[in-house]
């Protein structure tokens, strides 16, 4: 993992590409809250790794297009579009603004906003 908040959330969003579960989950601190904002936040890393395996288990990959990223001390704040490739060749893409806090070189939380209709069409 890198140093700076900035280059973290970076490094983690090219993750996304071919996703793993627990490398994924642990960028996260042990009392790391990840929150799609439209549903319940998860709690700790076990948690979250359970998450990511059943959100990614359809999919090939997700690439985070960062169409803007700042970052102001440990906060970093991006907007980008994740494109969801679906194991049946499929893409869905999701516009996304997401808030990461660091702490101590890991996320302690992260936050995305976004439609959740646009979710439910989707999949639908």
């Amino acid at each position: 993992m890198t140093s700076t908040p900035d280059a973290l959330v970076t490094e983690f969003c090219r993750k996304w590409s071919s996703p793993d579960a627990a490398e994924l989950a642990s960028y996260f601190t042990e009392d790391g809250i990840y929150h799609n904002v439209p549903m319940d936040p998860l709690t700790g890393p076990e948690a979250i790794k359970e998450f990511i395996a059943g959100f990614t288990a359809a999919f090939e990959g997700i690439d985070f297009q960062v169409h803007r990223q700042v970052s102001d001390g440990n906060i970093v704040m991006n907007e980008r579009t994740d494109v969801m490739r679906r194991k049946d060749g499929g893409e869905v893409a999701l516009p996304v603004m997401g808030v990461f806090e660091i702490v101590d070189g890991k996320i302690a939380r992260w936050s995305d906003y976004f439609d959740m209709e646009m979710v439910t069409k989707a999949f639908s």
